[in-house]
């Protein structure tokens, strides 16, 4: 994994879409969101105990679904703020969420495209 390109252009990715491999996607999240990384690791941890204990991959391909989906929001800095604009207006209450909730899932469908998920 690459560094962060040091001057994107509008619209292109800060990074590669990675692997769909917790060592990919951790060096993702590490160099997009550092706050990320202890949920990051907590959920690794998580869905690898969780996956011992049922005898499934399971659980490992939920982690993988949802970081993957979180890494390729994030690599598009406009993409990552606007969600978390729909999600405050989701959770503010204050307006009808129908019109957020339906461009939350296109953001989310759009990432799980690009993730190959």
């Amino acid at each position: 994994m690459s560094a962060l390109h040091a001057h994107p252009q509008a619209g292109e990715p800060l990074i590669p879409m990675p692997a769909l491999t917790p060592d990919a996607l951790r060096a993702a999240v590490e160099a997009l969101t550092p706050s990320r990384m202890p949920a990051f690791v907590s959920d690794l941890v998580d869905a690898t105990t969780s996956a011992q204990q049922a005898q499934s991959l399971a659980p490992l391909r939920t982690f993988v679904h949802t970081w993957g989906v979180f890494v390729a929001i994030q690599r598009y800095p406009s993409r990552a703020v606007r969600l978390r604009h729909l999600e405050d207006v989701v959770s503010d209450g204050v307006e009808d969420p129908a019109d957020a909730i339906a461009e939350i899932r296109k953001i989310h469908a759009e990432a799980e495209a690009e993730a190959g998920l």
